[in-house]
Formats: structure tokens, C-alpha cells, sequence
């Protein structure tokens, strides 16, 4: 049986209804994968992060609507077993 051909990384890029960049990041097969980021309609930064297989992983940062940090999340691997 031949061997499916593994796809490559898409770039994403999701718009807000006023033409501005909402979202960012890249996709496999419609999956979430590697460095993502939101933005407001300014064009400020909202939120940024990494998806390994659609799941939100390791350090999630969240701005404030100049820029800055505003805290950092770190999102933990669910187990197996757990309900997230």
C-alpha cells in the first residue's frame, strides 16, 4: 500500500470584517500548528502562541491594547486521561 505523502505547513492568515490581519500562524491539513497571533483591528497584537496538533502548548502571551504584556499562561499538555 503506498505510503501517504506527508503535507507541508501552510501559511494562515484570517481577517477581521474591516480587511485588517486578525490571525496569523500556519496549518497542516486545516490543523493549527507551530507560532500563531491574534491581532485587534488597530493592528495592535493581542495575543500570541504555539499549536502542536491544534492544541494550545507552552507559553501563551496576552497584550494589552498598547502592545505590552499583560501576562504570560503557560498551557500544560493534558494527560491521559484528563478532560481538556
Amino acid at each position: 500500500m503506498p505510503k501517504k505523502k506527508a503535507s507541508k505547513a501552510k501559511q494562515d492568515i484570517h481577517y477581521h470584517k474591516d480587511g485588517s490581519i486578525w490571525a496569523k500562524g500556519q496549518s497542516i491539513d486545516g490543523v493549527l500548528t507551530g507560532y500563531w497571533e491574534w491581532f485587534r483591528t488597530s493592528g495592535v497584537i493581542m495575543r500570541s502562541g504555539y499549536f502542536d496538533d491544534d492544541v494550545q502548548v507552552g507559553d501563551w502571551t496576552t497584550y494589552d491594547k498598547k502592545g505590552n504584556v499583560y501576562k504570560v499562561t503557560n498551557m500544560k499538555a493534558s494527560q491521559p486521561g484528563s478532560n481538556q
